[in-house]
Parts: C-alpha cells; sequence; structure tokens
C-alpha cells in the first residue's frame, strides 16, 4: 500500500466535493429561476408588440422577430444551465452514495445485481454476492451495463495471475483519478438506464445488407444523372423525356432494393440511439493518458482504423441526421430524384462494414474501465485493505487480521486463518449465533475479492489460486422437489468435480449434512471431506454436532477443530466472535430457549 493510499481522507474529500456540488445545483436552480422569468417576460413584451403591431397599427409586424430571437436564445441558454443542473444532482448523489458506503448505510440503495443471480453457482448465492445489502451493491458504481456486467463476471469467476496483477495496477492507478471516476459515473448514468449491451455490439457484426460496391456506384450515378437532366431540362431547354427516364430507371432500382433499404435504415435507428449514449463516456475516455499496462491496452482498444470511436460515431450521427430530414418539405421533393434514403442506406451499410465490428470492442473496454473504477473506488474508501500476496505454491490460504466487507468496521471482529499443504481443513464448532458462518463467509468472500483483483478485508492474505465451493445457503426446493439434504448433496457433487481443475478448491461446508440422522451424518461427512482432501482442496466446515469434530483428529496433521464461544452475563448470552483452537465444550441452546420463555 502506498504512503498516499494510507494518509488520505476519504471522508473528507467526499464531504467537500458534495458540498461544492451542492453549490452547484443551488446556483442553476437560482439560474433556473432567472431564466424562466426572463422568458415569460419577454413573452409579455411579445405580447405587448404583437397587440400594437396587429390591433393598433403602432408599429411594423417585424419588431417582432426581435423578441422571437431573444426568446430562441434564452431557451437554448436555459437548456444549458437545465443540463448542468441536472450533472450537478448526479455528482450529489454520487458522492452522498460514497458517503453512505463509509457510514455503512448504503444497503438497499444502490444496483443490486440481482440479474445476475444463479442459484446452481457454487458460491454465488452463500457468500450474498448479489441482492440487497450483498457484495455487488457495495462494490458496484459502474453506471454501465456493460460496466457491471464486467464487475459481475469477475466476481462470478476467478481471474488468472496475470489478470489479477494487471487488475492491480490499474486500480492502484484509478484510485486517485476522483474526477475521471466521478465524470464516468454521471456520463454512464443515462446510458445505463437506456440500452442492453448485447444488441448493439450484435448489430455491428452482423454482414451488410448492401454490399454492392457497384449497386451503390450505380446508384450515385443514377442520381447525378437526374440531377444533370433536370438542370439541362430547366437551363437549356431539353426535353423532359430524358429526365423522366431517369425518374423510371431509379424507380426500378428502387423496386429492386427496396426491402434491404428498408430494413438498414429500420435496424440502425435503436443502435444509432445506444451509440450516441455511449459517446459522451467514449469520448472522456479519449480523453485519458494512462501509465498501467491494462488500462494502456484498453484505451488503445478504443482506437479503429486510426481514429477514436468519438470519430466513428459522429460519422454515423451525420448520417443519421440526413436520414431524418426525409419529413423536411424541400427533401421531400429532391429526394425522391436524388435516391436520398437508398444512398443514405448504402452509406450507413459501409460505415457498419467498416466500423460495426469495433462496436464490441469500444463497449467491452468501457465495461472493464467500469469496472476498474468500481474496484479503484472500493480501494479508495478503505485505504487500510491492502492488495493480496499471490504464491505459485498452493493450496495456500493464509490470513491474518479478516474481516468481512459487508459488516460494519465498529462491529468487524478479524480472525486468523491459515490453511496450506499441511493443515488443509478447519473444522469450526461453536453455539448459535456465535460466528461460525460468518467466518465462512468472511473466508470467502476475501478469496472473491482477491481473485477478482480487489483490495481484501485483512490486515494481510498470501494466497494460491483458487475454485471456491460452498455449502452455506443451501435450501429445499418446491418447485424443483428437492429437499434441503438432496440440495446440498447435489451441490457437494458439484465441488467435486470442481476438485478435477487445474486450481485447486477451497470449500466452505456449513453444518454439513445437518439434514440427515447423527450416525449417516458422522460417515457420510467424514467421506466427503476426505474425498475432497485427497483430492488437493483446502476449507473450512461448521457443525453443531460434536461427533463431527472428530473428523479433524482422523485426517490428523491435516485436519484442526477451532471454535467460538458465548459468555453468559447477566443472564443475556454474549459472544465475543474470537476463534479459538479446540472444540467447543458448552452450548447455549437451552439458554436461548429459556431466554425467550420456554420452560425446558
Amino acid at each position: 500500500m502506498t504512503e498516499a493510499a494510507s494518509s488520505h481522507d476519504p471522508r473528507k474529500e467526499y464531504t467537500d466535493r458534495l458540498e461544492a456540488r451542492r453549490r452547484v445545483v443551488t446556483w442553476h436552480d437560482r439560474l433556473h429561476i432567472r431564466f424562466g422569468n426572463v422568458r415569460l417576460a419577454v413573452a409579455a413584451a411579445a405580447a405587448v408588440l404583437a397587440w400594437l403591431a396587429f390591433s393598433r397599427d403602432a408599429i411594423s409586424g417585424w419588431w417582432l422577430l426581435a423578441p422571437a430571437a431573444i426568446f430562441m436564445l434564452l431557451a437554448s441558454t436555459h437548456d444549458r444551465v437545465l443540463s448542468r443542473r441536472s450533472k450537478a444532482d448526479r455528482a450529489v448523489r454520487f458522492y452522498t452514495r460514497g458517503l453512505e458506503r463509509l457510514d455503512h448505510t448504503w444497503m438497499g440503495k444502490g444496483e443490486a445485481g440481482l440479474r445476475f443471480r444463479d442459484e446452481s453457482h457454487p458460491y454465488a448465492a452463500d457468500l450474498d454476492l448479489f441482492g440487497q445489502g450483498g457484495l455487488f451493491e457495495l462494490l458496484c458504481t459502474a453506471r454501465t451495463r456493460a460496466g457491471e456486467e464486467a464487475l459481475a463476471r469477475w466476481l462470478l469467476a476467478p481471474a488468472t495471475l496475470a489478470e489479477i496483477r494487471d487488475r492491480h495496477a490499474a486500480i492502484d492507478e484509478l484510485r486517485f483519478r476522483l474526477d475521471l471516476r466521478e465524470d464516468l459515473a454521471l456520463l454512464g448514468f443515462e446510458a445505463r438506464s437506456s440500452f442492453d449491451s448485447e444488441p448493439l455490439p450484435k448489430w455491428g457484426e452482423q454482414p451488410p445488407l448492401l454490399d454492392s460496391g457497384p449497386m451503390r456506384v450505380l446508384a450515385s450515378a443514377l442520381a447525378v444523372v437526374a440531377l444533370a437532366a433536370f438542370a439541362g431540362w430547366l437551363a437549356f431547354g431539353l426535353t423532359a423525356r430524358m429526365f423522366l427516364g431517369v425518374l423510371v430507371l431509379e424507380a426500378a432500382f428502387g423496386f429492386a432494393t427496396r426491402r434491404k433499404v428498408l430494413r438498414a435504415v429500420q435496424a440502425v435507428e435503436q443502435p444509432a440511439h445506444d451509440l450516441a449514449l455511449m459517446a459522451e463516456v467514449l469520448r472522456r475516455l479519449e480523453r485519458e493518458r494512462f501509465a498501467s499496462p491494462r488500462l494502456q491496452e484498453l484505451r488503445r482498444a478504443l482506437e479503429t482504423r486510426g481514429h477514436p470511436p468519438s470519430w466513428h460515431i459522429a460519422r454515423l450521427n451525420r448520417l443519421l441526421e440526413l436520414l431524418e430530414s426525409r419529413d423536411h418539405l424541400v427533401v421531400r421533393i429532391i429526394g425522391p430524384p436524388l435516391m436520398w434514403t437508398t444512398q443514405l442506406a448504402f452509406a450507413i451499410e459501409a460505415w457498419r462494414k467498416r466500423s460495426g465490428p469495433a462496436v464490441r470492442r469500444w463497449i467491452a473496454a468501457v465495461g472493464e474501465i467500469g469496472a476498474l473504477s468500481a474496484l479503484a473506488g472500493y480501494a479508495y474508501e478503505h485505504p487500510a485493505d491492502p492488495f493480496p500476496e499471490f504464491s505459485e505454491d498452493g493450496p495456500l490460504f493464509d490470513g491474518e487480521g479478516l474481516g468481512h466487507p459487508l459488516i460494519a468496521g465498529d462491529r468487524c471482529v478479524c480472525n486468523d486463518v491459515r490453511l496450506d499443504q499441511g493443515l488443509r481443513v478447519l473444522v469450526v464448532s461453536g453455539s448459535n449465533m456465535s460466528g461460525k458462518s460468518t467466518l465462512l463467509r468472511t473466508v470467502g468472500v476475501n478469496a472473491v475479492l482477491a481473485m477478482a483483483g480487489a483490495p481484501v478485508r485483512a490486515r494481510r492474505l498470501r494466497l494460491s489460486p483458487f475454485v471456491i465451493g460452498a455449502t452455506i445457503r443451501i435450501t429445499d426446493s418446491l418447485q424443483a422437489g428437492s429437499s434441503r439434504f438432496y440440495a446440498e448433496i447435489t451441490r457437494l457433487r458439484q465441488l467435486v468435480d470442481l476438485t478435477r481443475g487445474p486450481r485447486p478448491l477451497l470449500f466452505l461446508l456449513d453444518e454439513l449434512l445437518h439434514g440427515t440422522n447423527s450416525r449417516d451424518r458422522c460417515i457420510g461427512g467424514e467421506a466427503v471431506v476426505r474425498s475432497l482432501v485427497e483430492r488437493g482442496a483446502v476449507g473450512l466446515m461448521t457443525t453443531h454436532d460434536l461427533a463431527l469434530t472428530e473428523i479433524a483428529d482422523r485426517l490428523d496433521p491435516h485436519g484442526a477443530n477451532v471454535h467460538f464461544e458465548d459468555h453468559l452475563e447477566d443472564g443475556k448470552i454474549t459472544f465475543d466472535y474470537l476463534k479459538r483452537d479446540g472444540v467447543v465444550q458448552k452450548s447455549n441452546a437451552l439458554g436461548l430457549m429459556r431466554s425467550i420463555g420456554l420452560d425446558v
């Protein structure tokens, strides 16, 4: 962690910027009222002038041009004021959300990522990645769908070591580029709410509907000949037959191509709109110069044929503006002989052939930079959270002072956890609510953050690359007709399959096989854990059944028992959530039952 990272104060910076943005909103609110009043006054003056001109014949009607021009100028300026006010208001929300994250009052106010939930995923639901109050909501400041999708992918699948190290450098560079992260969040706001990131690149990659060079040349030649014939008819007294003949040829050409022309024109409308929304985000990134290798690579990915995306999008926008002008009276008259729509359809398809394949690359680059910015924001807001260290030799998970990032700092109790080639399994026993499941989630969430390239909630974490699997939130399914026990053993089968991959498995088993009787639980639990260990996996399992703690003894030296304790103080059960060695020696079940009034 750099000196700058450890010394900065995100709360002060966010508070200062929030107040500055609020002042901008207040100023533009005042301007909005003033412009409204002035426009009303100009409208009133125009009414008076109209009365003087047309009712009293006191002045010329031409005087009305002055208030009309002033009103149009005021309207244009007023729109810019409202636009700036809207942007400043979004900035207020951006920094308000940042302070809410620092105050741990952010739950339920951000993007929960529910569309990424997959109950069959080996750990997403178990570790609360998505949903209200989940890890994705905490992390995600990306304001484009592509950014959200990239961040979700990173949380759902571990990256390679090379990718992780590239992300570390990129996040470290973006961490203090608060202006850039703010701009990306504000500019991406409309883009996120308005378009789906998949149809747009598909449109760019589809084969052109009009891809005949000779046909395009013929269309242009017919338009030129029609224009020349019309000019000769008017200016030089030539017969109109030539002009009419060209019109007949154009009609035949239009009839032969009309289906493809209409399809091309209709197909471009939504993609052009979506690209226009992305243009501001792309233009902002084009201005940046980066030092880290991955950001440099992403910046280069925006270039296409030596030009930035904004240049290509501007060309398409000009074609769309010309296409939309078909409704103008003049174009309605001159359009048919010039084959206006056909010419533009050919030009649009030519644009798609040249620039369309790059659209997916543009969106992917925007998405990845958005995801990196989100993780950089997390790193900025948590300067004490370090990047993990990685070891090529595994399996290894060595964490000191591990905490859960979804628990507020003043309530988060940290513990040390080490698993390696020697000690592969920790069997965690303890009473209800003592912290067993939270320890599993703490290990799992920090492993997810580490494998995504993010900082971790720990004093120090050193680990080897893992795949992760958990059975923490296994439930029965009425729709699927499966019990909790069947759902659990199905997941365990999935975890065994994960051990066949090139990376070792980090398993997190909560209340292993508690849906069956004690005898079967002991026999089956030991067999499952032993099988996982023999396949190179490491992990933790929790249990209420003290008989299962003997698994650690049978796996010695690869297993060990740890536990959490509770304390009875003034008739109330309290917990310190500190992990201790050995098997728990007492249970709070009867005490909890008595505390709520049950006679036991």
